[in-house]
């Protein structure tokens, strides 16, 4: 191309940035916008600050209790997340954790292999995950409705095939279930080779973090994760360029009941017992989770990372409440409080400013 040329071109050509006053943002700029980056740094605040105020909340053992706790949240989180991206909800997680761990247990109790039982387990809340997706996506009801149906369905199956009972007998391999809830590595010596300062992480937290791992790697590489953020930010467009919506959604849906399966049996294993009641109120807290991690209840945006600090920092706060003395039913206070302010965020995040709301608003009011 001759020089001449190439000036022309230059000089007719505004940037994007001239025309539309958007400049793309660097790696800085977008962490700074990040909510879940927010959520970390008050994370990190609230530690360093309890742990200066009651020595014991920095201890290991206290790590191991925090991380253990909240990992079978964040596992549910990282399925939630997926599924409000595209605009959604689930409802169901928490009765799908009962009938999973149900379903398991009466296997193991009738001396199946631990192996069996689980993958019956996991087919049962893969089953409920299939129900939501087909009725959300193929015959088009809302989400909420649909879970929230599935939410009395699994919970009510759940005491009826256990006959409302306890589930705690769980044959031969009764000692590999314990072991698979209970496991944790490193061990301290002289046990194990880590010193006393590191924390016993779980099997829950180790699971918890191959699979935000592995999901993290989806968000950032796969045209699967392109899709699922395009059908949050504007199904008809999504479904006019060729992106297959209903297949996608159904898969959201058949994910999330996957996770909450994880997440039962791990809690199976730890408590040693399969109770109906399992997961019952763990949908609040799953969700407000993932909500303060920074996904958009609207659809189009959540992170794995964001699933996970947002559980994390809901199991703090908790732990920092009982440690301080507070009264335990404050806890729903706080929490309450904070998806308020993560939603607050999360609008000026988006775009929208919330200051400029409250003027249109006093605007409106005044006529």
């Amino acid at each position: 191309m001759k020089p001449s040329v190439a000036k022309a071109i230059e000089e007719t050509h505004a940037a994007i940035s001239d025309v539309v006053g958007v400049r793309e943002q660097t790696t800085l700029q977008r962490l700074m916008a990040s909510q879940a980056f927010w959520v970390a740094v008050a994370l990190l605040a609230l530690v360093v600050f309890m742990t200066w105020l009651e020595p014991t909340f920095g201890t290991a053992d206290n790590a191991t209790n925090v991380t253990r706790n909240f990992a079978p949240l964040a596992i549910m989180s990282l399925g939630m997340t997926v599924v409000i991206i595209t605009g959604g909800i689930d409802l169901s997680v928490g009765s799908v954790m009962g009938l999973v761990a149900i379903v398991t247990g009466l296997l193991l109790t009738w001396h199946y292999s631990w192996y069996v039982a689980f993958a019956a387990g996991l087919l049962a809340g893969l089953a409920c995950g299939a129900f939501n997706g087909f009725f959300v996506a193929y015959i088009g009801m809302p989400s909420f409705v649909v879970t929230l149906g599935m939410l009395s369905i699994a919970r009510s199956l759940a005491v009826v095939i256990s006959g409302n009972q306890m589930l705690y007998q769980f044959g031969p391999d009764a000692p590999i279930v314990r072991a698979i809830g209970q496991a944790k590595w490193p061990l301290h010596a002289p046990a194990g080779w880590a010193p006393r300062w590191i924390p016993e992480f779980s099997s829950h937290f180790w699971v918890m973090v191959i699979l935000a791992l592995i999901l993290g790697a989806i968000f950032i590489f796969t045209a699967w994760a392109r899709h699922l953020y395009a059908i949050g930010s504007n199904e008809n467009a999504a479904r006019l360029t060729g992106v297959p919506v209903d297949w996608i959604k159904f898969q959201a849906y058949v994910f999330s009941s996957f996770t909450a399966s994880v997440a039962s049996l791990l809690l199976l294993g730890y408590s040693g017992s399969a109770i109906n009641a399992m997961g019952t109120g763990y949908e609040l807290r799953v969700i407000a989770g993932t909500v303060i991690g920074g996904a958009n209840l609207m659809g189009g945006y959540g992170t794995a990372f964001g699933a996970v600090i947002g559980s994390a920092f809901l199991e703090v706060i908790r732990n920092a409440l009982l440690m301080a003395g507070i009264d335990s039913n404050w806890q729903g206070a706080f929490v309450g409080m904070f998806i308020v302010i993560a939603v607050l965020l999360g609008m000026q995040t988006s775009g929208t400013s919330l200051v400029a709301t409250v003027r249109e608003w006093v605007a409106w009011k005044r006529g």
